[in-house]
């Protein structure tokens, strides 16, 4: 029997949006107010979720309880597949040494832990977010920050902060090809308006995240070095998409920006070196961060040995995202199985959605083809390059795997939760709310991506969720359908620090583990603030000349 979603229930917008933001409430509260350990904030807003589906909602019991087994089970893979297995490399490395000659030849570059940041943080996140996406970006770049000595609330929240303007682009384009995909937009011209929005905020979020991390005036001693890293990131984020194409935006931006400020930091460094590893403001916050050691000079041998299995790591990673490899993989081993009871049988109803349109529900077991399968093949190779034998590895494997169970779990509820939410319509409510606002739509319609983001853990899911509401409302509200298309997911790249399984990733790659509240305060301050900054400027593209040339119509 089929289900249709009634996104009104109550006949009263303001009750039925009330309840709809009830398990988002009840978890942010829990893990960013109550202290409650992530883990059990996560299963309790899946009960809250689960009780407004079913008793608010209408949805059947047995419906909901399936939606959320099906998320569930994706959180596990390929999201947490990815966490485990990073963390795995990262174990290996770090009882070999390596990873010590590692943080030494990093330190070599510059001492700055500012610069450090930058190099790290921004440039080499974003270039795994466009190869990868998916968590890939915070756990590599939180795991190496902390390994240089950056306090563990540094690394974390300064880590989710970096991994927002890449995000559009992240894993090969695939919120940008989906959202064209799914609901019917132009591909390269959604690509170019969204080219045409990012940009700005990758000239300004390495500033942003200097000024996070030291402060004000910390941050205009090395203003040079930040405007090139923004630069050198924005101008080929802007000419890849506009020219070329979603795939290669961020891997591109990436290269050139981390090459362009290793290059300038040969002939530029600042006056004064900042070597707190900790937030400005925070710097007694619970974690035991190192202040700087001496550099230390390694032999070339030495150099290559620690920095091969990041290398690897890096191939390995760039290969699994390649769609022909993808393709190619699934054919070998990839079964696919319905959920029963739940596949098929909700229907998204108007104004959603240009006709009632059922939802799929099918889990693609594509363990060759997930990107942790690569990160993991790519750690063994890296465990044997490093002298380790079998057995050791498989011990630091199980090891690995203890350390993160309840990470793991974690995961596993929030996307539980995510799912629950979009088969209930629940967070269809939401989006519906903000679609109301009229003349300030575009400013709402940029958060109610923000809103996706936040709720799902990913752009590509928010893209799915409400990149067709967005160009029915823009179509209502006679707005260009492609700039509030672009608009839900340049929004969206902000929720992204402060979404469950991101911050979750952070903490565990940190080894923080049970702070996530703390790191959730420190960064909701500028996940809020950016998709506000982000909704502005849609809105002056939207109604204010110049800004109004910028857009594909």
């Amino acid at each position: 029997m089929v289900w249709q979603q009634v996104y009104d229930p109550f006949g009263n917008m303001v009750i039925s949006t009330t309840l709809a933001a009830i398990p988002v409430v009840v978890m942010l509260v829990c893990l960013g107010f109550l202290h409650i350990k992530a883990h059990i904030a996560a299963g309790l807003g899946l009960i809250a979720a689960l009780l407004v589906a079913v008793f608010a909602y209408g949805m059947p019991a047995d419906m909901a309880s399936r939606a959320a087994l099906y998320g569930g089970i994706t959180g596990l893979l390929p999201i947490g597949w990815i966490v485990l297995n990073i963390i795995f490399l990262q174990q290996l490395a770090e009882q070999n040494g390596s990873f010590k000659i590692l943080q030494d030849s990093l330190s070599g570059i510059t001492e700055d832990r500012r610069l450090q940041l930058l190099l790290i943080a921004f440039c080499f996140g974003a270039f795994f977010e466009g190869a990868a996406g998916f968590g890939t970006p915070v756990a590599v770049t939180a795991g190496i920050l902390i390994g240089l000595g950056f306090s563990p609330l540094a690394a974390s929240g300064l880590s989710l902060i970096a991994n927002t303007a890449p995000v559009a682009f992240g894993a090969l384009g695939t919120p940008v090809i989906t959202l064209a995909k799914v609901h019917g937009y132009d591909l390269m011209e959604v690509t170019a308006m969204i080219g045409r929005q990012l940009p700005f905020f990758s000239l300004l979020v390495p500033f942003w995240l200097i000024w996070a991390f030291a402060g004000r005036k910390a941050m205009m001693e090395i203003w040079p070095a930040i405007l090139v890293t923004g630069l050198s990131f924005a101008i080929p984020q802007y000419l890849v998409s506009n020219f070329i194409g979603p795939e290669l935006v961020d891997i591109i931006a990436a290269l050139v920006s981390m090459v362009a400020l290793v290059l300038f930091l040969r002939v530029w460094q600042p006056r004064n070196i900042g070597t707190s590893p900790s937030l400005k403001g925070h710097e007694q916050d619970g974690g035991e961060a190192k202040e700087p050691m001496p550099i230390v000079r390694h032999t070339r041998a030495e150099l290559i040995g620690a920095w091969t299995p990041w290398v690897i790591l890096t191939v390995f990673v760039f290969v699994w995202g390649l769609p022909s490899v993808k393709t190619w993989l699934n054919g070998i081993y990839a079964p696919s199985f319905p959920m029963t009871g739940l596949h098929n049988l909700v229907e998204k109803m108007p104004p959603v959605v240009l006709k009632p349109t059922k939802e799929g529900a099918v889990y693609v077991l594509g363990l060759l083809s997930a990107t942790g399968t690569g990160i993991l093949l790519s750690a063994i190779l890296g465990a044997l390059i490093m002298k380790y034998n079998p057995l050791q590895i498989v011990r630091t494997f199980f090891r690995t795997l203890w350390l993160v169970r309840f990470s793991l779990l974690t995961i596993a509820l929030m996307l539980a939760l995510g799912t629950v939410t979009r088969y209930s319509g629940t967070d269809t409510t939401l989006g519906l709310a903000f679609a109301n606002t009229g003349f300030l739509y575009p400013f709402f319609g940029t958060l109610m991506g923000w809103i996706g983001v936040a709720m799902t853990g990913s752009d590509t899911a928010s893209n799915v969720l409400f990149g067709g509401m967005q160009k029915v409302a823009a179509g209502q509200l006679g707005l260009p359908i492609n700039l509030m298309g672009a608009a839900n997911s340049a929004g969206g790249v902000m929720g992204k620090m402060i979404d469950a399984q991101s911050i979750v990733v952070a903490s565990t790659a940190t080894r923080w583990f049970n702070h996530e509240g703390d790191i959730l305060r420190y960064v909701f301050f500028h996940s809020i603030a950016l998709a506000c900054l982000v909704g502005l400027f849609v809105t002056m593209q939207a109604y204010v000349w110049p800004f109004t040339l910028m857009v594909v119509r």
